[in-house]
């Protein structure tokens, strides 16, 4: 919801600075900061998410295709709608670990995301990547996972850059829905 601070200093009632921006709140987001559902520890059974969403239906799980190695999910703190990762099943920390089933098989998934993105919902291009180690970026950094995220023409606007906002025009369930539709057969 996009809130304008007021200039008047009876409204303010000591909710913000008075100022010429705009804001955006976003609170779902403070679960994401304060590493709500992060794991405890490296092992399997630290409450890695990783471990446990393919234990849930593929609805709840925001599973978008199941494989014999890795799965395909949505991410619940996208970059952009349509924003997935392929995981191994297996709890495994680093890409040179894989083996030769798991390799093969999380390269094929991201090009049937690849597929389906483009099916589904246009995609122009692909920011593709896994962030090894914490030091890297790693959110969840014990269990690979490779994102796959689409972008198209114009989409980094103000929101992004100047608001550092991401605008979802779609939720979470049914852009799940749609990319599994979309996902490749065979």
């Amino acid at each position: 919801m996009l809130q304008c601070m007021t200039t008047d200093p009876e409204q303010q009632n000591g909710v913000g600075v008075q100022d010429a921006f705009q804001r955006l709140w976003t609170p779902h987001r403070m679960a994401y900061i304060q590493g709500e559902n992060k794991p405890t520890g490296p092992e399997a059974g630290d409450g890695c998410p990783f471990c446990g969403i393919p234990e849930m239906s593929d609805q709840d799980g925001l599973i978008v295709a199941r494989g014999r190695h890795v799965y395909a999910v949505l991410n619940l703190y996208p970059y952009n709608g349509g924003h997935l990762m392929v995981v191994p099943y297996r709890h495994v920390a680093d890409y040179t670990d894989l083996d030769a089933g798991e390799t093969v098989e999380l390269a094929e998934f991201t090009k049937s995301a690849m597929v389906a993105l483009r099916k589904a919902s246009g995609a122009h291009g692909f920011n593709i990547g896994m962030n090894q180690g914490s030091a890297a970026g790693a959110g969840i950094a014990a269990h690979l996972h490779q994102h796959i995220v689409p972008r198209w023409g114009g989409d980094t606007n103000f929101m992004p850059v100047v608001g550092h906002t991401r605008v979802l025009p779609q939720l979470l369930a049914d852009t799940r829905q749609m990319l599994a539709d979309a996902w490749p057969q065979g």
